[in-house]
């Protein structure tokens, strides 16, 4: 019997996934796994028990990552589950920003009680006067999951796409439309588009990536969309550039004091993935994620391990070690599995970073003190007993 612990309230189709080998308990110190959403993780007093967190979307900020790592417990997320959604909202803030959509609604709004209304209108509505999307010219930065949705969609809708990843994978190069042009540079990008949408993970390297230094070759009066996170955008840049005429509107899905109910600046609040599909997608791929983990040992979208599986578990027995990537501890593992009798039938190491782990298929079941032999090696964060 698994346990396991929902911080945010997930969706009924993802639970409704889980076996009668798993139990839900209110009390995160009793649970083997833990699933959430938004809430803060890094004050959390971790429970020695816990293997795993499974973060139901993509972001882990909320998550301490590092720490988890080096108690040996994998991270997952669920990315490309709330990618349609967010792709959507890109295309609406496209359009509330290059036609003055919102304005619209609240002059109507407010004149409702105009008995002239419908004449008034005529006068009123040139002052929301925009631009269409058909012909211009969209920069995608980040060809992931949301990235290629976005640019095959762009495309659709009579754009001209410029693409810009340079760590673009095999699999989102195959799904993209070949009238995706593929840009060489970022500064390409900048220079030739009317909208920009930036669609990176949260790196060290990708904070503030969009400077002013960026925002000087971007063409005059650009939208710039981030979908991404507020501090990927150097947000007082991005307000020097709404003042000087530069950028025409910033369009973010993360509000703060910086941007929110700024002239040129359209907030919403963090809707990008807030629909009831993409919450479902999320809770789905998480739950699935956290079974084939605790039954299997099988590691699927990790940020902090490897990617690693052996399939459905049929040995007599299967052990996960994850351990600090260093050399030599295979073979530590295996002279001590080997003079406890136990035969090694199967086995995968891999490696990410700092971390590393394998998954060892055993001819008999592993034993208790096997088990602390492997513990007692000074890296080795955890040994889990799959069966």
């Amino acid at each position: 019997m698994f346990t396991y612990n929902c911080l945010n309230p997930l969706s009924k189709k993802g639970l409704d996934i889980f076996t009668t080998n798993y139990k839900n308990t209110d009390d995160p110190k009793e649970a083997d796994a833990i699933l959430v959403r938004s809430a803060k993780m890094h004050d959390m007093d971790i429970p020695g028990r816990l293997s795993m967190v499974a973060r139901a979307g993509a972001g882990v900020n909320n998550i301490p990552v590092d720490e988890l790592g080096r108690k040996g417990i994998v991270v997952f997320n669920t990315p490309g589950a709330n990618a349609n959604g967010v792709k959507e909202m890109v295309f609406a803030g496209m359009l509330i920003s290059s036609r003055d959509i919102v304005g619209g609604v609240e002059w109507c709004r407010n004149n409702s009680e105009d008995p002239d209304i419908a004449k008034n209108m005529e006068k009123a509505k040139k002052e929301f006067r925009g631009t269409e999307l058909y012909g211009k010219t969209l920069g995608v930065i980040g060809l992931g999951a949301i990235g290629q949705l976005v640019a095959n969609a762009a495309v659709n809708l009579g754009m001209n796409v410029l693409g810009y990843d340079p760590y673009i994978s095999v699999g989102a190069a195959w799904n993209l439309s070949n009238r995706v042009v593929h840009a060489a540079s970022a500064e390409d990008v900048y220079k030739d588009s009317d909208f920009i949408t930036v669609h990176v993970p949260l790196l060290d390297s990708t904070k503030n990536m969009i400077d002013r230094n960026c925002i000087e070759k971007m063409k005059k009066d650009i939208i710039l969309l981030n979908y991404s996170r507020d501090v990927i955008v150097d947000e007082q840049a991005v307000m020097d550039g709404i003042a000087s005429g530069k950028i025409r509107k910033y369009v973010t899905d993360f509000p703060n004091p910086a941007v929110a109910g700024k002239p040129g600046v359209i907030c919403t609040p963090h809707l990008g993935a807030s629909t009831e599909e993409s919450e479902e997608n999320c809770a789905v791929m998480a739950v699935n994620e956290l079974m084939d983990y605790m039954e299997n040992g099988n590691i699927t979208h990790s940020v902090n391990y490897p990617d690693c599986s052996m399939g459905i578990c049929r040995s007599a027995g299967r052990i996960a070690v994850l351990h600090h990537n260093v050399k030599g501890l295979i073979a530590k593992y295996s002279t001590i599995i080997g003079d406890a009798g136990i035969n090694i039938s199967d086995m995968t190491n891999k490696a990410h970073g700092e971390y590393a782990y394998a998954l060892l298929d055993l001819d008999s079941p592993v034993t208790p003190e096997v088990v602390n032999s492997l513990e007692a090696i000074s890296e080795v964060y955890k040994v889990r007993v799959i069966k």
